[in-house]
């Protein structure tokens, strides 16, 4: 599945792509299973009394619907480009993960409210039907996990579909520990506190992954490449004065690309062709960097005083 994705954005055999369709039947499977779970979920979570499965069902749920929005996503992201959406759709996936993070985080923080008020109004809890849903539960989020595993790795997407099945299945596990305090003891608190304790690790989560997607909303440049490193190396090929206007972002996931204008120097002016060619090549080569597009400027006539990164605005 490694590198089945990453032919995905460019959409060269629209037809009939059968690595990608392989992925998109797991996916499918995991959102079937998912939503079945749901269900079964919040009639136990009604029927005992617990918050706790409620709290694991909507986290399910979200699951699901991570799922659906990342299994739309994939297809959506595999269109090719066209004159109206020149970058192609492999953004699309990146949008999703958005839409999955904050759903979370709004689900998360409902959550928390309900466990806490739960704390001062305490409700029986049937223990036994939680415990046996959990467990139908956990079994369910292991499966899905491993359908999803292998594709996690190469999408954004996908990871953040990931990422709600490994929390439900803590979430699970956790929820069998509140039934079982339930059955042996009668410990209802541990319900709500069980709930809190979900929240705080899914919005946990959500914080450490968020950040990678709104960054490549933002253009801006992608963690593993140092802009400056960039520009400097552009500079070190011989026959170019300097660098400006330089923007270095993300297509999508995994796709650096860089604009910029490219100073000759007067006496090299006659090769400059061959400078922009040889930049390219380099990108390419030290950086991967493979969409870069240069505009050549004479040092005579280049624009004075422009910023190294960015453009001015008149």
């Amino acid at each position: 599945m490694a590198h089945q994705h990453s032919h995905s954005g460019h959409g060269h055999h629209s037809h009939n792509h059968i690595d990608p369709s392989a992925g998109d039947a797991r996916v499918a499977w995991a959102i079937a299973v998912n939503m079945f779970l749901t269900l079964a979920q919040i009639v136990g979570g009604v029927l005992s009394g617990s918050l706790a499965l409620i709290a694991d069902a909507l986290h399910n749920l979200s699951d699901a619907i991570a799922l659906v929005i990342a299994f739309f996503a994939r297809k959506i992201a595999r269109r090719p480009a066209d004159p109206r959406m020149s970058f192609g759709y492999g953004r699309a996936e990146v949008v999703a993960a958005l839409v999955n993070y904050t759903t979370l985080v709004v689900l998360s923080v409902y959550l928390m409210y309900e466990g806490v008020m739960r704390f001062f109004e305490p409700e029986p809890v049937n223990g036994w039907i939680v415990v046996w849903i959990a467990a139908i539960a956990l079994i369910v989020d292991v499966i899905t996990a491993v359908l999803t595993y292998t594709m996690a790795k190469e999408s954004m997407n996908i990871r953040a579909a990931f990422l709600h099945n490994v929390a439900d299945a803590l979430g699970s596990v956790a929820v069998i520990i509140a039934g079982t305090a339930v059955i042996l003891f009668n410990w209802t608190w541990v319900d709500p506190a069980v709930t809190i304790m979900i929240s705080v690790y899914i919005l946990w989560h959500v914080k450490a992954e968020i950040g990678e997607t709104v960054r490549v909303l933002m253009l801006g440049a992608p963690p593993e490449l140092e802009p400056e490193q960039v520009a400097s190396s552009i500079e070190e090929t011989d026959g170019v004065s300097e660098v400006h206007h330089v923007h270095l972002w993300s297509m999508q996931e995994r796709q650096p690309a860089l604009t910029a204008h490219l100073v000759i120097a007067d006496e090299a002016w006659h090769r400059a062709e061959a400078i922009r060619s040889e930049v390219k090549r380099s990108l390419n080569e030290d950086f991967a960097i493979a969409h870069v597009t240069l505009e050549i400027e004479r040092s005579e006539s280049a624009c004075v005083g422009s910023l190294r990164f960015g453009h001015q605005e008149d």
